[in-house]
């Protein structure tokens, strides 16, 4: 299924970027959160019967868009003592099949539950007439299609009454019609809508050796102002090509271009993600502090605030 789809939009869906900007653009920059990991059913009780030295998590929406159940009631308890920030994978903001209010209704009502410091998903599509791929998918970077996406995001921030932060994702193939840069559709898109952005420095590396091009343009690309959170996880290098799996310790390419993005974009919040070959909460601390330790040496200590202690 291409991007540029038949499938009909609702009415109001299709508006022209030129004529509304969100009321969000104009929105305070969330706070930095410090250093933390994407939450895990395996550290429930390590993090619920202990103190560990983690600012915040970033929460997976979907394992908790239900009515109720035990998940949700940890997920309280933790959203009680952390910070929290949600983070989807089923918002398909790319896709021309019509909004799934369904699932944004859900969304919201998570959010209202959570009062997350941001909601944040994929430049992407994951599926188009009723069928989800379970995959993040790549998008044409052409202007029909930043006119296509803009409109939804439009769209998504209204209805759940914030900005959006949008992440960029890992990419295997690339369109032949693109008309401008990954990273030129992406500020663009950031400007017109007023959605933060989500910069996972993993993915920029993983793209950029399927592609050819050199990580560090991407990163002088995206503006200063608009990066709100950092990804840090590791891939699995196949040799002729590098797969996001997320199962590994973050590589040394990535913790340099880490650098390099704490210099361009000063304090951000970071997270390590793991989402596979998962290890004791103990052996994802060091690589957590590992963050704030190139933070603090890039930036100095005197630079890196106080993170979940700054915020009570």
């Amino acid at each position: 299924m291409m991007l540029n789809d038949p499938t009909p939009v609702p009415d109001g869906e299709a508006r022209s970027v030129t004529e509304h900007q969100s009321s969000d653009t104009a929105a305070a920059k969330p706070d930095f959160l410090g250093f933390g990991l994407g939450l895990r059913a395996q550290h429930y009780t390590d993090i619920l019967d202990g103190d560990p030295p983690i600012d915040w998590f970033e929460v997976i929406s979907e394992n908790y868009m239900i009515p109720g159940g035990r998940p949700l009631q940890i997920l309280d308890r933790i959203r009680a003592r952390f910070p929290v920030v949600m983070h989807g994978v089923s918002l398909s903001i790319a896709s021309t099949a019509p909004p799934d209010y369904d699932y944004l209704k859900n969304l919201k009502a998570l959010a209202q539950r959570v009062e997350p410091k941001w909601i944040s998903d994929h430049l992407c599509w994951t599926g188009v007439h009723g069928k989800n791929l379970h995959d993040l998918l790549p998008i044409a970077y052409t202007r029909e299609s930043l006119d296509h996406v803009a409109s939804r995001v439009h769209l998504v921030q209204d209805y759940l009454g914030r900005a959006l932060t949008l992440e960029n994702v890992s990419t295997y193939v690339q369109f032949a019609n693109s008309e401008m840069t990954e990273w030129e559709f992406i500020s663009e898109l950031s400007r017109r809508t007023g959605c933060w952005l989500l910069f996972d420095v993993n993915n920029v590396y993983v793209s950029a050796f399927n592609h050819g091009y050199d990580p560090y343009v991407f990163l002088e690309g995206i503006p200063r102002d608009r990066v709100v959170q950092f990804h840090m996880a590791g891939h699995s290098h196949m040799g002729t090509h590098i797969i996001d799996t997320h199962d590994q310790p973050v590589c040394d390419d990535v913790w340099d271009l880490y650098r390099a993005a704490l210099r361009r974009f000063g304090p951000v919040s970071t997270i390590i993600e793991r989402d596979d070959n998962i290890p004791p909460l103990d052996e994802l601390l060091v690589e957590m502090e590992q963050t704030r330790t190139v933070a603090g040496e890039i930036l100095g200590d005197a630079a890196i605030p106080l993170g979940r202690k700054l915020h009570g």
